[in-house]
């Protein structure tokens, strides 16, 4: 799966000199979180989040009045606070390149270039998103965690008892096992019952858990 399939296209976005008393209040009007940040060659240079405007707000023991708050507000713009040169991806960025890299520079967006130009975000929510559908979060069936020897053919003889069975497996996943020999597996199946899945998997893995959701 590549980003292009997921990514919001036309994001919202803010421009060096808007006050961050206006990028608030688009960011609320457009039910977002964060706006991409461009100069006037429509170029993306930072990220403006709601995190970074609450950070640059007086605090609630200010002894300011509302209007004096609001006043400095509207005079402290987006280039002032924004978190500067922002990693970018493109269109044909991969969603676990994206999603590695989110993690590993504790990142909440990633802006989405084409041709020099913004084309889209793709932001944590998205990637929860995605997380759900490949666990198959939305569809009911019986989840099974089970740990397995890290050797070829073990998931191959799992799915090939399901289908003689007529077990359709709706989603399947791996982690790491305690050791450097073993593999989780994390699936789930429909058209059966939990005593039919433990009949499949026990002969050939240990099963960790096992339930109907």
């Amino acid at each position: 799966m590549i980003i292009a399939d997921r990514m919001k296209k036309n994001p919202a976005t803010a421009s060096l000199d808007m006050s961050i008393k206006e990028a608030s209040e688009k960011m609320k009007k457009e039910k977002v979180h964060r706006l991409t940040v461009l100069d006037d060659a429509k170029h993306v240079v930072g990220v403006i989040s709601e995190k970074d405007i609450l950070l640059a707000s007086p605090s609630p023991a200010s002894t300011l009045s509302t209007y004096e708050i609001n006043y400095l507000l509207s005079k402290l713009t987006v280039k002032n606070i924004m978190s500067r040169n922002p990693l970018t991806i493109t269109k044909q960025t991969t969603v676990e390149e994206a999603l590695k890299l989110m993690v590993e520079n504790d990142l909440s967006c990633l802006p989405v270039i084409e041709n020099g130009y913004l084309s889209g975000i793709v932001s944590k929510s998205d990637m929860f998103k995605i997380l759900l559908e490949m666990l198959g979060a939305n569809d009911t069936g019986v989840r099974v965690e089970a740990l397995v020897e890290d050797k070829v053919g073990v998931v191959a003889g799992l799915s090939e008892q399901f289908t003689k069975e007529g077990i359709n497996i709706i989603s399947w996943g791996t982690i790491e096992g305690p050791t450097a020999d073993t593999k989780v597996l994390t699936f789930k199946v429909q058209n059966a019952t939990v005593e039919q899945v433990k009949a499949i998997v026990e002969p050939i893995a240990k099963t960790l858990d096992v339930r109907s959701v």
